[in-house]
């Protein structure tokens, strides 16, 4: 309502307030002509000052309303400031129309009642209340509808990029190759060694499961999250054997804050993907959640060089749109590399209150 224009140009709060008072206006408009016996050329004076006066108050509330912030804040906390602006706006129209009608008197019949006028409490003051208390609430209640109306779209968009995510992050966890990997790893393991093997196939159900069915909410608690990475980072060990280490440095203080899911899964997918995978030795990832401020920080460090093209694929582009809708900018993902070719992978996230 405060940026929208029609075709010609008027936003749809001008056009709003000119047919709103100038429809309302119209009744006293007829009373001038009818009642107070004006003439037509004082009644249609009389209706333009009762258009712009309306207007005038209305638009200044808005502008105060507008500066104050009004619009953003809860239902209990917008009350007790709408309340006194209606008694003060309902003065104000009492007493503007007060000096209108002492105006008139004094321009028809010469006669000076703007004193005795001003100290007048008269039906206007109850034609005040009503007018302005509905203008104000419908304000309101628009500008309320409009953000709960926004809210869902913004709540629409993380659901649809959580879907998303999870067919991302299935494909990225289960895509050919690393599914290949795994069954081999498991085949070998039948003959040799028959109870790792229905480990490893439990691990890979896990994780199907876990990534089919755990992702309907748009947060998950880090205890849960460090769970599937370590049934991922085992059922890759099948592979890597020695080549492969992995550390954990999880501040406990921190298990049940909320984190979106696989967001630290799939870093340490990368890392194991396109750093441990790389090196003929293998190496080391290294995975730190710890408490920044008011963020959780969590890095995970593994040995190579950060590839911009390589590395910032469709799951981390799909995680960094996440986290911008889901914390309104305030999260953020870094990728880089040190002088000693380590990369580290940053997420920071609020911790939710």
């Amino acid at each position: 309502m405060e940026t929208k224009k029609t075709d010609t140009g008027l936003s749809l709060y001008w056009k709003c307030q000119f047919i709103g008072w100038g429809v309302v206006s119209l009744l006293w408009f007829y009373i001038a002509l009818d009642r107070d016996r004006f003439s037509v050329p004082q009644a249609l004076t009389n209706y333009v000052l009762d258009v712009s006066i309306c207007i005038g108050l209305t638009h200044a509330y808005r502008a105060i309303a507008l500066r104050l912030k009004w619009n953003q804040l809860d239902i209990n906390q917008l009350v007790v400031r709408i309340i006194p602006s209606i008694l003060i706006l309902s003065l104000l129209f009492m007493q503007i129309m007060n000096l209108k009608t002492s105006a008139y008197i004094y321009w028809v019949n010469y006669s000076n009642t703007f004193k005795e006028n001003v100290l007048v409490w008269n039906p206007v003051l109850i034609t005040g209340l009503r007018h302005m208390a509905i203008w104000v609430l419908a304000y309101h209640a628009y500008h309320f509808y409009i953000r709960e109306v926004n809210t869902t779209k913004v709540n629409a968009q993380l659901s649809v990029i959580a879907k998303q995510s999870q067919l991302d992050n299935l494909s990225a966890q289960l895509n050919p190759h690393f599914l290949f990997n795994s069954l081999n790893s498991i085949k070998a393991l039948v003959l040799e060694n028959p109870t790792g093997a229905r480990r490893a196939i439990d691990l890979l159900s896990d994780l199907l499961r876990t990534s089919l069915y755990e992702k309907d909410h748009l947060t998950i608690a880090v205890a849960e999250e460090m769970n599937l990475v370590k049934d991922y980072v085992e059922l890759e060990k099948l592979r890597f054997e020695e080549r492969l280490t992995v550390t954990f440095n999880i501040d406990p203080a921190l298990e049940y804050v909320k984190v979106p899911p696989l967001s630290i899964q799939l870093l340490v997918e990368n890392a194991i993907k396109h750093g441990v995978d790389k090196q003929l030795q293998g190496g080391t990832v290294d995975i730190s959640v710890q408490k920044q401020e008011g963020n959780v920080l969590i890095q995970v460090k593994n040995p190579g060089v950060f590839s911009k093209g390589e590395v910032v694929g469709v799951g981390l582009t799909n995680l960094s749109e996440r986290l911008l809708l889901q914390y309104d900018g305030l999260a953020s993902i870094k990728v880089e590399t040190t002088s000693d070719n380590l990369v580290f992978a940053t997420l920071l996230i609020p911790i939710e209150k």
